[in-house]
């Protein structure tokens, strides 16, 4: 059967025995009625812990709350300023916001998407930050990921790092995670691990971060009825906490289909305006996205022919977060070389989800190279 239509993202495409075993589990908790909490959000953490090679996973409700949370756990406080890239998903940013702090923009670089070691050297001169957020956007991560991280330890900086779309990545052959003063994940159910709703995870190799981090997802409680610190709610329900379990044994080849998407897309696209984005030799990338550039002038008659042929894309992120209207009155300060914005007038990401099938790739590809073939 011939394939038509291709839709961006699929949340429908699951292993054989996948949905029988999350409903029998569901059951066994709906009779225990271990409806949040309970052993299943223990074993889920410590699954967590292993693939990404930390010692602490700690779930809570969603991936933002997980930014807030580490914010909040390295002491970031009101007014303290926090450097954020220019080029991520607003909940980076608001999150500085909501936990009293003054985000200041940083550019990325261009050919990278991601911070680059001098300009994050430029930020923390000039502005002298508490903390900063390094997003590794994409599925992949900046190849200074380890300076920065050194830099930053060396001057003070407390780095948390939004790891919302690196879930599996690898630097130099180890989890990207593993090496983070405190860093984050989401698991809202399009990412490379999702699970059936929000949810999200804060991840820290440190002991104390580890308990400053748990007290505060379950309103500041030291125990029961005593409360150490102003927290919020943001506990992690048992039923997300089985389903992402589940997925966990199949992360790898969900992971591994991802990633072939992607490679097929950057063999198959050379020589187009359209140029896939591939992440540097030091960064193992898991599949996220697949990323593209084309001259801004170009974009939307691409866009229209995919479109057309029912084929489904996104433009990952369409707008710098200096610039977007809700950042007025909260940003103190920006640095702005004109690249988060040219991305994002120039990005365009074509479909890719675990087991997309050899048909569809071919079906997108075709249609981008008849586009520039006309």
């Amino acid at each position: 059967m011939s394939v038509t239509a291709v839709p961006f993202i699929t949340l429908n495409r699951f292993e054989k025995g996948f949905k029988e075993n999350f409903l029998g589990g569901v059951a066994t908790l709906f009779e225990k009625t271990q409806f949040v909490g309970g052993p299943v959000v223990g074993e889920m953490e410590a699954e967590l812990a292993k693939f990404t090679k930390v010692k602490y996973a700690i779930g809570c409700a969603n991936g933002t709350d997980a930014i807030q949370i580490a914010l909040r756990g390295v002491g970031v406080e009101k007014n303290d300023k926090v450097l954020v890239p220019d080029m991520t998903f607003w909940a980076t940013f608001e999150a500085v916001v909501n936990v009293g702090a003054n985000p200041v923009t940083v550019d990325v670089n261009r050919n990278s998407c991601h911070w680059d070691l001098e300009t994050f050297k430029k930020a923390v001169t000039e502005f002298k930050p508490k903390a900063a957020i390094m997003v590794h956007l994409y599925g992949w991560a900046t190849p200074d990921t380890l300076e920065i991280r050194k830099y930053a330890k060396e001057n003070n900086v407390l780095l948390i790092e939004d790891g919302a779309q690196c879930f599996g990545t690898k630097i130099n052959g180890e989890s990207v995670l593993s090496g983070a003063l405190i860093s984050t994940t989401s698991f809202y159910p399009a990412k490379v691990l999702g699970a059936s709703g929000d949810a999200g995870a804060v991840f820290t190799n440190d002991e104390k971060l580890n308990n400053a981090c748990r007290i505060l997802i379950n309103h500041g409680r030291t125990d029961h009825y005593s409360h150490g610190m102003i927290g919020w709610n943001s506990r992690i329900g048992a039923y997300e906490s089985l389903f992402l379990k589940l997925s966990l044994e199949h992360i790898d080849a969900r992971i591994e289909s991802r990633k072939n998407a992607v490679k097929y897309y950057a063999e198959a696209l050379q020589g187009l305006p359209f140029k896939p984005v591939v992440a540097d030799s030091k960064i193992t990338e898991n599949g996220y996205c697949a990323v593209g550039m084309i001259d801004p002038a170009l974009r939307p008659a691409l866009m229209e022919t995919l479109k057309a042929a029912n084929i489904g894309f996104g433009t990952i992120y369409p707008g710098a977060m200096s610039m977007q209207s809700g950042a007025n009155g909260h940003l103190v300060g920006k640095i702005d070389n004109g690249n988060a914005h040219y991305i994002s007038q120039s990005v365009l990401n074509l479909p890719c989800f675990a087991y997309i099938t050899k048909e569809e790739l071919e079906y997108v590809v075709q249609t981008v190279k008849s586009h520039f073939n006309k």
